[in-house]
């Protein structure tokens, strides 16, 4: 297995306000193997991706990609949450 780390970090929220750099493939399998959330293409996608690049058999940008699309997707990036939140909040106070 490859240990590859990404070429710039994808900070993801985890839980409650927490978040997490993910740095390398198997930082983002990690988080895929134990997400909680709705198991969709999306997710199964960039857990494949994700399986491949730690054989070898895809890249380390491969699978930053997907992890990043998984992500985006599920609205865990973040940078889009912190905007999520403060465009929720400026409408709530409006």
């Amino acid at each position: 297995m490859k240990h590859v780390k990404f070429d710039q970090p994808i900070s993801v929220f985890i839980g409650f306000g927490s978040s997490r750099e993910i740095e390398s493939i198997i930082d983002a399998y990690d988080i895929l193997i134990e997400w909680h959330g709705i198991r969709d293409l999306d997710h199964s996608g960039a857990i494949e991706v994700c399986r491949k690049a730690l054989h070898g058999e895809r890249t380390g940008k491969d699978a930053r990609e997907a992890f990043q699309w998984f992500a985006f997707n599920k609205g865990i990036l973040a940078e889009d949450a912190y905007s999520h939140a403060a465009q929720a909040l400026r409408s709530n106070a409006a």
